[in-house]
């Protein structure tokens, strides 16, 4: 199986995308520096190297870059590598896939949709591990209270709310 890897820029900074044959294997938000980008993603996917994205991975970039520039685009669509993904994980990211853009869920609500309403803690907990930030979109779920919750990406609750804002989520949210 193929891996490749490359940088490109959003309305965040510079991400990362990780690909192989079978679509999407990983994307890094923004960190301090591209260094610390592709380093971050090569941790999770260690065979991947610098190359020319496909047709397909183009594809996924673009939307991810219109999505952060404002624009309403659904990447449901996006093929994703989710073979060394957890069952239980896989289930949450098929689930918060589904929340449109603009909107919000909270971990609870997820867990009641998945049929386990007390697996609210391990909804967060598999989100808190997604390697496919922008298109599994864990920034559009909060906690039961309202607030933003966790996020694990650099800048953390501060680039969620970015996030939130630029999707058009009307928030009225305390960091």
């Amino acid at each position: 199986m193929t891996h490749g890897l490359a940088l490109f820029d959003t309305a965040l900074g510079r991400c990362a995308i990780a690909w192989s044959d079978g679509g999407v294997a990983g994307v890094q938000l923004p960190e301090a520096s591209d260094d610390r980008t592709l380093a971050r993603l090569r941790r999770r996917r260690p065979g991947a190297r610098e190359s020319t994205p496909s047709a397909e991975v183009r594809r996924a970039i673009e939307g991810m870059t219109a999505l952060l520039r404002g624009e309403r685009v659904d990447l449901g669509d996006i093929a994703l590598d989710m073979q060394d993904v957890m069952p239980f994980h896989r289930r949450v990211f098929d689930l918060a896939r589904t929340i449109p853009v603009g909107r919000t869920s909270t971990y609870g609500e997820l867990a009641t949709r998945l049929g386990d309403p007390g697996s609210a803690r391990a909804v967060g907990e598999a989100l808190g591990r997604n390697p496919f930030p922008i298109v599994v979109p864990c920034h559009r779920v909060l906690a039961a209270s309202g607030k933003l919750g966790g996020f694990s990406a650099h800048g953390g609750a501060v680039t969620k709310r970015r996030m939130l804002i630029i999707e058009g989520a009307l928030l009225e949210l305390e960091l």
